[in-house]
């Protein structure tokens, strides 16, 4: 008999192990995969953003579903635990990058997932999926492998994570067991997410990066997000880091309308832009509007400002008069996007929604109907902006999911 059983071999089951390994446990991981952390390898584009360096109470600032539950775990394993371990500990160096990103300093997700395997050692991995929990007496005693084999355990850990990217292994296993226990499912839904937008602007300039643009999100009249950073525009609408920071502050797409705005020069005030594209077009001046944006915006997005626009491509730059030349600032400064929908569940970054954290006890993180079951990770209904606050989350759920077993 185990002292525990986790559920899911991904960022949080393996971090658990590696805790419940150093404080004297004897631990069994399964994994219904064939290779541990598939989900990690891919996170921050293959880099691996694994926290973000910040104290817990700005962490808290960042997490968009029920931070008030992190307080305590946060507190017992923040950022600076993390990297210490990391760095310290398991032999990863780190850098910090913009937005107080932590990524690996050699952009490899590898690396992460290695040390946490070393972190884990000791612990028994068996890749096997769970088909149910065990429940005698009103608590959990075990878990029935899908082989039918029974492993009895004096506490079981569920760190399955949600249902984005199930060809990572994220199938949403975690939330069956919850409700095989009687747990409430918030039902999931997909965070940090593309943006499909209504029309055919972004599927013009498909492939085309933007760097140092500000994004601004509207619901109506209403700004819900502006944020200076980094986007892409795709066959579909929109993704990148802004993009996906956005996506998490949208509530119901049939309901409300959403469009994005995008300031393309938020270095420049209007009337220092409007100074800036006047030279530019004096410069121009006998050739055609087709040319005159050429100092100002990437080749692939100069067709389609001139449509937007409304300008002739054929017309001398000589002819565009004044009010023109302020509509044209008007845009550079708030370039529209109509939304039509959020990207899929299978294509999300994160999930939101999960096992309530209302039936769960935030500082051991087991279960308040169900003893000796415990959660930690995605599988909670718990989530946050992107920038590594996500792991973040799942690291400290699931120390202090393994500092009580």
């Amino acid at each position: 008999m185990e002292d525990c059983i986790i559920i899911g071999a991904g960022a949080a089951g393996l971090f658990a192990a590696g805790a419940a390994v150093h404080a004297g446990k004897r631990v069994t991981v399964l994994e219904h995969m064939d290779a541990p952390g598939k989900k990690l390898l891919i996170t921050g584009k293959g880099r691996c953003n694994v926290t973000n360096n910040c104290g817990p109470d700005e962490f808290l600032k960042n997490v968009r579903r029920n931070p008030r539950f992190l307080y305590s775990a946060l507190n017992a394993c923040p950022p600076a635990f993390v990297m210490e371990l990391l760095e310290k500990g398991l032999g990863v160096p780190l850098k910090t990058e913009r937005g107080r990103r932590v990524f690996p300093q050699s952009d490899r997700a590898q690396d992460v997932l290695d040390a946490l395997l070393r972190w884990a050692k000791g612990a028994r991995l068996r890749y096997e999926g769970a088909r149910e929990l065990m429940l005698e007496n009103g608590r959990c005693t075990g878990v029935r492998l899908q082989s039918g084999e029974a492993l009895r355990a004096g506490a079981v850990l569920v760190a399955t994570g949600g249902v984005s990217y199930p060809v990572t292994g994220s199938t949403g296993d975690g939330y069956r067991f919850a409700r095989q226990a009687g747990h409430t499912v918030v039902p999931p839904e997909p965070s940090l997410v593309s943006l499909v937008e209504r029309g055919g602007v972004c599927r013009r300039m498909m492939g085309l990066s933007l760097k140092n643009v500000a994004l601004t999100l509207y619901e109506g009249k209403k700004a819900l997000f502006c944020e200076q950073g980094e986007m892409l525009f795709t066959h579909f609408g929109m993704s990148g880091p802004l993009v996906l920071s956005a996506s998490a502050h949208i509530r119901d797409m049939k309901k409300y309308g959403y469009r994005v705005c995008i300031d393309l020069k938020p270095a420049l005030p209007p009337e220092k832009l409007y100074k800036r594209v006047s030279e530019d077009f004096a410069l121009l001046a006998n050739r055609e509007a087709a040319n005159c944006l050429v100092k100002l915006l990437p080749a692939s997005m100069q067709p389609v400002m001139l449509d937007v626009w409304g300008m002739d491509p054929q017309r001398k730059v000589n002819q565009i008069t004044r009010e023109e030349r302020r509509r044209l600032v008007e845009l550079l400064k708030a370039f529209p996007v109509e939304l039509a929908g959020k990207g899929d569940l299978a294509h999300a970054v994160v999930t939101s929604g999960g096992v309530s954290v209302k039936e769960v006890d935030p500082k051991t993180m087991q279960s308040k109907l169900c003893p000796g079951l415990y959660f930690a990770g995605e599988v909670l209904d718990v989530d946050a902006y992107t920038g590594g606050y996500n792991l973040g989350i799942a690291f400290a759920t699931a120390y202090a999911a393994a500092s009580h077993l």
